[in-house]
Formats: C-alpha cells, sequence, structure tokens
C-alpha cells in the first residue's frame, strides 16, 4: 500500500475505470500462467486501486483528502495487526 499512489489514482480516475481495472487485473490473476512475483505486483495494485476507491467515497462525504488517505491507512494497519 502506497498512500501517493493511492492518492494520484482517485485524483486522476473516476471510480468507474477504477473498478473497471480491478476487474481486469483480477481476470489476469485467475490464468494459470501468472508467476508468484506477477500475483505479488498485481495484488498491490489491486489495493493501491481499492484504496483510491474508498478514499474518493469518503471524500466525496465531505473527509478531507488527508484526513481520507490517513483514514484508509490506519484502517489497513489495523487489519494487518489483527491477524
Amino acid at each position: 500500500m502506497k498512500l501517493p499512489i493511492i492518492k494520484h489514482f482517485q485524483k486522476n480516475n473516476d471510480v468507474q475505470k477504477l473498478e473497471h481495472t480491478i476487474e481486469v487485473l483480477e481476470s489476469f490473476t485467475e490464468h494459470r500462467s501468472v508467476k508468484d512475483e506477477e500475483m505479488d505486483v498485481v495484488g498491490e495494485i489491486i489495493t493501491n486501486i481499492a484504496g483510491a476507491i474508498e478514499m474518493d467515497k469518503m471524500v466525496k462525504d465531505g473527509m478531507s483528502e488527508k484526513d481520507a488517505a490517513n483514514t484508509f491507512a490506519q484502517r489497513v494497519l489495523g487489519s494487518i495487526d489483527r491477524s
């Protein structure tokens, strides 16, 4: 998860485009020839795109971009701590 990338995705793409991108990347990962290293990269990209979608929703609900980014990061880090 990289907040600068998440912010970039959120500012420069609409949600529909981001959702379609996730669908394409998920389809890519389902192919049997995809290597573990590629899966790791795609997983990171999907995480960043999902973060951008979440951040966009929070911003549209009235939260500042900075607070939305911090809230998302804390949510992710909190879920990692519980694992």
